[in-house]
């Protein structure tokens, strides 16, 4: 076999190994866009069901209707002989109107600590019902042993931290209120509060910390300007009791309209904090 023979079969050896790379090469080229592709897809669609699955319950348009509730009993039968006032004006509005509610009595959760000796853990409970006691007064409540019976869940636990209002810098806080909205079995817009409290407070200053929380979870949405209130918006030293003016503005609360408590075809869920 000639030389040229030969050269002209290498050349040809070296095209066909040449093309069989390319081929190769694209072959899994493709093979891996096809699977980014796929996994770009399949992200797209978990994320998408995921966040429907988070924000909201049901699909429909909006609540029902703002109307208010009867006054309980409790609360029409209040009357402040000081006549102290409220600060009903600092209590801000919702999508669902007022955060009131219309079934009694309110049920309470209070989980047990679990990470503190059973004495730490007894003396904590009891702290907090104490405080849930003293708002009894003005509502009907009652504590439940199952957490899935609650309306208002309260645990010992650190809040996440929060960004002050004119800066990005993160800070620490005592205490944090959250509610959702829900739609009921029975049809109804419905909410439930959970309620954290740090474990760093202790005395006193769980006392007033769940006093002052427990009183957003009964719809006070808002703050006091006066330290002689329950819900004024910074811990003191000498922390006060509830005040005529608290339930002075827990009543105006009452009294508003609401989208909570009434029937409707379906919402979707709302979340907020305070």
């Amino acid at each position: 076999m000639g030389r040229q023979t030969q050269k002209l079969i290498l050349s040809s050896r070296k095209s066909t190994i040449r093309t069989t790379i390319t081929k190769t090469v694209v072959l899994q080229r493709f093979i891996v866009s096809l699977a980014l592709a796929i996994g770009t897809a399949l992200l797209v669609i978990l994320t998408s069901f995921q966040s429907s699955a988070i924000l909201v319950t049901s699909s429909s348009s909006s609540p029902p209707p703002l109307k208010p509730h009867p006054l309980p009993p409790t609360l029409t039968q209040w009357q402040d002989s000081t006549n102290s006032g409220d600060y009903f004006s600092q209590v801000s509005s919702t999508q669902v109107g007022s955060l009131v509610w219309s079934q009694f009595p309110v049920r309470v959760y209070v989980e047990s600590p679990q990470a503190v000796n059973s004495k730490l853990a007894e003396e904590w409970v009891k702290t907090v019902v104490q405080a849930v006691q003293e708002w009894s007064v003005y509502l009907p409540l009652a504590i439940v042993e199952q957490p899935k019976d609650a309306d208002i869940t309260i645990v010992r636990k650190t809040p996440p931290l929060q960004t002050s209002p004119n800066s990005k810098i993160l800070r620490a806080r005592s205490a944090q209120t959250t509610y959702e909205v829900y739609v009921s079995k029975n049809n109804l817009l419905s909410h439930c509060f959970t309620i954290l409290l740090s474990p760093s407070q202790t005395g006193q200053y769980l006392l007033a910390a769940t006093r002052h929380e427990f009183g957003h979870a009964l719809g006070i949405w808002g703050h006091s300007p006066l330290p002689t209130d329950a819900l004024y918006f910074s811990q003191v030293r000498n922390s006060p009791s509830i005040s005529p003016r608290d339930v002075n503005t827990l009543k105006r609360v009452y009294e508003q309209p609401t989208s909570l408590g009434w029937s409707l075809t379906s919402v979707s869920t709302l979340q907020q904090e305070n």
